[in-house]
Formats: C-alpha cells, sequence, structure tokens
C-alpha cells in the first residue's frame, strides 16, 4: 500500500501507528493527520531517533500496513 492510501485511511491506520510507536499520543496522531513527513518528526522526538531511523521505521510501516 503507498502512502497516498495509508493517508486516505488514516482513521484506521493509526491504531496501528499507535500500536507501534507507543509513544504517540491520540493529540500527535490526529495533528499528523496522515501527513507522511510530519509522522517522520514526531517519530524523531519522542523517541531521539536520526530522521533515516525514522525514514525507515515509516517505511517499514507503510509496507506492512493493509
Amino acid at each position: 500500500m503507498n502512502w497516498d492510501q495509508i493517508k486516505g485511511m488514516w482513521k484506521q491506520a493509526k491504531g496501528q501507528a499507535q500500536q507501534q510507536w507507543g509513544k504517540l499520543t491520540d493529540d500527535d496522531l490526529d495533528v499528523i493527520d496522515g501527513k507522511r513527513e510530519e509522522l517522520i518528526g514526531k517519530i524523531q522526538e519522542r523517541y531521539g531517533i536520526e530522521k533515516e531511523e525514522a525514514e525507515r521505521q515509516v517505511s517499514d510501516f507503510e509496507n506492512r500496513y493493509q
């Protein structure tokens, strides 16, 4: 599934995102609203990781999400 599809189904996808990244709050996920770069930035902020690692995690999520 590509990111445009995930963005279109964000209300459903955000539950799976919260399972994967438990430090993200409901408010974080509402503000992200399916925006890939916003998600990457918030993961970096909450987990204290490099952008490349956050991008890898989001790509893995994108590839697994169904």
